[in-house]
């Protein structure tokens, strides 16, 4: 028997536990509660947020450069945020630690939540356990100011995500 037939049996295997991520909410359904807290320790709810517009972007990893450039971006467009009523609000796997470094040397003027255990990630079906490697997808969710999914993106282009979703707000917005 060849001793490297194991390897793509295992990689298979972990393919696909890796894949079987929870899937995200649909169009239409109330999101996913959530309490979790934020880069001061303070527990932050989605409920906190109703009436207003959410922009919930989960994202892999503090500081690297895709999370960077998503960050940045929505950081520089907040002023067209509030101008329509929306709430950005990152998730990742992170520590609360991390987010707040990160959230300081950027100057991001958002919330980054710390989903250690990646419950909320999951619930949204954006996590990948890969077991000693974890993370959050990079997917998004608009939120409804009545709390529900409005839009789901689950492919995303960091350097014009920002402004995509500014586009689609002004076009949900005036429905």
């Amino acid at each position: 028997m060849n001793k490297h037939w194991h390897w793509p049996v295992w990689a298979s295997i972990l393919l696909s536990g890796a894949a079987q991520a929870g899937a995200p909410p649909a169009v239409g359904s109330m999101a996913p509660a959530f309490v979790l807290p934020d880069g001061n320790g303070q527990a932050r709810s989605l409920a906190e947020w109703k009436g207003k517009w959410v922009v919930l972007y989960f994202y892999p990893k503090d500081n690297t450069p895709g999370c960077t450039t998503e960050a940045i971006n929505f950081r520089d467009s907040q002023p067209r945020f509030a101008d329509l009523n929306a709430q950005v609000v990152g998730v990742s796997v992170d520590s609360e630690n991390s987010h707040r470094d990160f959230a300081e040397e950027k100057h991001l003027p958002f919330p980054l939540l710390s989903d250690k255990t990646g419950k909320v990630s999951e619930s949204f079906g954006s996590y990948s356990n890969w077991g000693v490697i974890k993370f959050a997808k990079r997917h998004t969710f608009l939120i409804d100011p009545e709390g529900r999914v409005a839009k789901v993106y689950q492919q995303v282009d960091t350097e014009r995500h920002a402004g995509e979703i500014i586009a689609d707000l002004k076009s949900l917005a005036t429905k």
